[in-house]
């Protein structure tokens, strides 16, 4: 039987359709139920903050509950093996400090692929603050590198875990400003390391500004230098790390979404486009900027670019250094 050109070619038109329309479907209908935000960080803490902030927004976009779940420990490594062996179904999202592939360097054992995973969007950028106590011998970061130099391995620092940004930039520290200093890694920094910091037990801490800003201002502890390049915004009344002397050093970090790797595409498409949305808006900058970060979004390749990026850089370091996060 022989169909007319003009048939035909609708018949054919449709057909090549068809595959699209469950993807385009899936996309319509998410979510229709409640999402999972995974951070791998406690309550109280500055990616928690983040996190809560993202979700709440999410959950008025989406006319969905976005919940968070907190899985603390191994430098968030508990909470990046909680969301790669979870279904790509798109109801589980990982707010992460860190690219994923970084736990090949880390841990000697992992029971997930640290490849396997679907970067979504970036959700600001942010640098770091050292600081000390009060009434600490070292009133400049000069001062206190010129201190460990004379005392190697006695100064100790703590940071939110094993492998975080906040650690990493300060082994990085030591490496470009040739000195030592001992590693206090603690679950996270809301209560434990400053409650240390403050009796005089831990010599300096390093984490992010915004949630370092507080005690700093207050006179509780003393602020000596931020990481980036360039005066922080939040905070401009701290040098940085190059104004103190330490050539070269010029440290951000940023906060991410990611999916397990099989997660459709049409629905990371959807949650990149709706978080380009909500981090334009006025509110949502506002909102992240006393935390120290500065709202920015990206592409899922811009995101998988950062992550690379930042894996060579802190590879090399973590072999370097001979940091271990078992």
């Amino acid at each position: 039987m022989k169909f007319p050109r003009r048939h035909f070619l609708r018949l054919a038109a449709g057909a090549a359709a068809l595959p699209a329309l469950p993807r385009i479907a899936s996309a319509q209908a998410y979510p229709n139920r409640i999402v999972k935000l995974v951070v791998g960080f406690p309550p109280g803490g500055g990616a928690d903050a983040v996190s809560r902030i993202i979700a709440h927004r999410l959950s008025e976009v989406w006319s969905q509950q976005v919940v968070v779940e907190n899985k603390p420990g191994a430098g968030s490594n508990l909470a990046l093996d909680n969301v790669a062996n979870s279904p790509p179904d798109g109801y589980t999202i990982i707010m992460s400090v860190r690219a994923p592939g970084l736990s090949r360097f880390l841990f000697s054992q992992l029971s997930y692929d640290p490849d396997a995973f679907a970067p979504v969007s970036r959700i600001g950028t942010y640098t770091h603050l050292l600081v000390v106590p009060k009434d600490h011998p070292a009133k400049t970061m000069a001062e206190f590198i010129a201190r460990a130099k004379a005392n190697p391995g006695k100064v100790t620092f703590a940071s939110p875990g094993v492998g975080t940004p906040s650690h990493l930039t300060a082994e990085y520290l030591k490496v470009k400003g040739g000195f030592d200093m001992t590693h206090v890694p603690y679950r996270g920094v809301a209560a434990g390391a400053m409650n240390d910091l403050l009796a005089n037990r831990i010599d300096a801490m390093v984490n992010t500004t915004g949630s370092l800003l507080q005690a700093a201002r207050s006179g509780n502890v003393r602020g000596l230098a931020v990481t980036a390049a360039k005066r922080s915004q939040l905070a401009p009344e701290f040098p940085t790390m190059q104004e103190s002397g330490v050539a070269g050093f010029d440290i951000s970090s940023w906060y991410g979404l990611f999916m397990p790797l099989k997660t459709p595409p049409d629905i990371v498409k959807k949650i990149n486009a709706d978080m380009v949305t909500i981090l334009a808006e006025p509110a949502m900058k506002s909102r992240l900027s006393p935390l120290g970060i500065e709202a920015t979004s990206s592409t899922p390749e811009q995101l998988a670019a950062d992550a690379k990026a930042e894996t060579e850089l802190w590879g090399e370091v973590i072999k370097a250094t001979g940091i271990k996060g078992d």
